[in-house]
């Protein structure tokens, strides 16, 4: 590869990463061609975009974004994957049932809406991510309740306040 492949590739990853503002990095080494495009294929089936590429070129794609990536440099040592999806959970998950049937993946990192999970070990703390809809989802329902408790009291308190009335009226 030469030097202009190599910026050209640099930037693709640059613009995947700003794109999609979610990746995760991946261990795959010593797996087979055939188990490589099994895993692509899954990746694929679930809208997410899988790129093998060397650490070096990684970690030039992240300095060319505004962020602190240095967390990150650790981990780019061996063979790496990343893994590129609108869906913060959506690779989480894949890895997940994709070691099911073996022990790679191992997830190396993650960077979620700038924040950064280090290690195999966040991958189920990466599954029950909420995305930033549910959470907002979840306010203002949480935000709603109240008031629905308020006006509920209210209408049926005025009923009972009625009914008062009209027994009293009903006495006198």
């Amino acid at each position: 590869m030469n030097k202009e492949e190599k910026y050209d590739l640099v930037l693709a990853l640059t613009e995947q990463m700003k794109e999609y503002g979610n990746f995760y990095i991946t261990d795959t080494s010593n797996l087979t061609v055939a188990k490589v495009n099994d895993i692509r294929r899954k990746c694929f089936e679930s809208d997410i975009t899988m790129q093998v590429t060397k650490n070096s070129l990684i970690k030039k794609a992240m300095d060319n974004i505004e962020g602190d990536f240095s967390p990150l440099y650790d981990v780019l040592k061996g063979s790496s994957s990343i893994l590129f999806s609108k869906s913060a959970t959506a690779p989480a998950k894949l890895i997940k049932q994709l070691r099911k049937k073996g022990d790679k993946p191992v997830l190396k990192a993650a960077y979620i809406d700038s924040s950064i999970f280090i290690g195999d070990n966040q991958l189920d703390t990466l599954i029950n991510l909420k995305s930033k809809e549910q959470l907002v989802g979840e306010i203002i329902g949480l935000l709603q309740s109240p008031a629905k408790n308020v006006i509920s009291a209210l209408q049926s308190g005025g009923n009972i306040l009625a009914g008062v009335v009209k027994t009293l009226q009903e006495r006198g």
